[in-house]
């Protein structure tokens, strides 16, 4: 099973491809956002400096 931690570091591995297209990397930017936003609703608790130890742009 894929957690939303592991769709977030694919999302953001996805954006360090060099042939994406504009179009492609708004969508996987937008994905992105909502994956960190489904996060935060869940474990609102966890942000900061906490979240920054796992990810490299925790916001």
């Amino acid at each position: 099973m894929i957690t939303l931690n592991d769709t977030i570091h694919a999302l953001r591995n996805e954006l360090t491809s060099f042939y994406l297209s504009h179009r492609e990397r708004r969508r996987v930017e937008r994905e992105l956002k909502e994956a960190r936003a489904r996060r935060d609703a869940k474990a609102p608790g966890l942000t900061g400096a906490f979240l920054s130890s796992f990810c490299v742009n925790p916001s």
